[in-house]
């Protein structure tokens, strides 16, 4: 939800509070409280009523109304695009409120910023969504938590170096004295120390993607390769029956060899995976 708000998430932090119409929502509430208790009272009418032959026909009237009282809760109320809309707004305050702290919008981040959060986005997707990690070659359930908390320490941190270097430049803007100057540089460098610890933990991010990578056209190249070995009975069948049984031989143990040189890689681009794993969790 917050994902798909940024916009409202943007003029919430800067005041924005979504209108709600309390009296409308109570009203709304009581008239459906009236709607329950009048749908029951016709329903015990009628079981009543339902007692006594003569009045057998007011029983039926009395279900009636209280079936169309309870189609009425079911269908719900008809609520106008305006009503919809605030809804909706008053949701996303209030998930924006529980989940204050936990979240960072990129509209305040500096430009170099954003480059190395996309750079880190896209490394941390690319093992998400590959096959080996969904077929459990890699250590899944690791990658789940792991990846996702790498992800979020990069945004905190660029959310914090963009504000303090967006500050830094407006306080050094224009003519400053060599006593200013004597002060700031210290604080300059230490926000490009900042930032190159931030590039390491994105660099490190897209080492483990480049050998997850490897190891997924690894495992492509080796399902494709044992799809062609499945299809050799009819292949030698064919070539046996035109005289031609001669030439598969040679390509048959060569496509064997694929297939181990394959499997080799596999499992050493899988080790590789894991070990630049094992850097991210220093």
């Amino acid at each position: 939800m917050l994902r798909a708000n940024a916009p409202l998430l943007a003029r919430m932090r800067n005041g924005w509070v979504p209108t709600r119409d309390r009296r409308r929502v109570l009203a709304r509430t009581g008239w459906k409280i009236a709607r329950v208790m009048a749908a029951l009272g016709a329903l015990v009418m009628a079981l009543i009523l339902f007692d006594a032959t003569i009045l057998a026909p007011f029983a039926l009237v009395m279900l009636g109304l209280s079936l169309l009282f309870f189609g009425s809760l079911v269908k719900g109320d008809p609520v106008s695009e305006g009503d919809r809309r605030a809804a909706a707004e008053w949701k996303v305050y209030e998930q924006a409120r529980d989940h204050q702290g936990k979240y960072v919008l990129l509209d305040r981040f500096d430009d170099a910023s954003i480059r190395l959060m996309r750079r880190a986005q896209i490394a941390v997707d690319s093992v998400m969504t590959s096959t080996v990690n969904e077929e459990g070659l890699l250590d899944d359930a690791r990658n789940a938590v792991m990846l996702p908390a790498q992800e979020w320490e990069i945004a905190r941190l660029l959310s914090k170096l963009s504000g303090l270097r967006v500050e830094h430049k407006e306080l050094v803007a224009g003519e400053i004295t060599p006593e200013v100057k004597a002060v700031a540089e210290p604080l300059s460098r230490a926000l490009d120390s900042s930032e190159a610890a931030v590039i390491a933990r994105v660099e490190a991010l897209e080492n483990y993607a480049a050998h997850v990578a490897e190891a997924e056209r690894a495992y492509r190249a080796q399902h494709q390769i044992e799809q062609l070995r499945a299809k050799l009975p009819r292949y030698e069948e064919l070539l046996a029956e035109s005289g031609a049984e001669d030439y598969i031989e040679p390509e048959i143990a060569r496509l064997s060899d694929d297939a181990d040189r394959l499997e080799q890689a596999l499992r050493r681009s899988v080790l590789s995976a894991h070990d630049a794993f094992r850097y991210l969790e220093k």
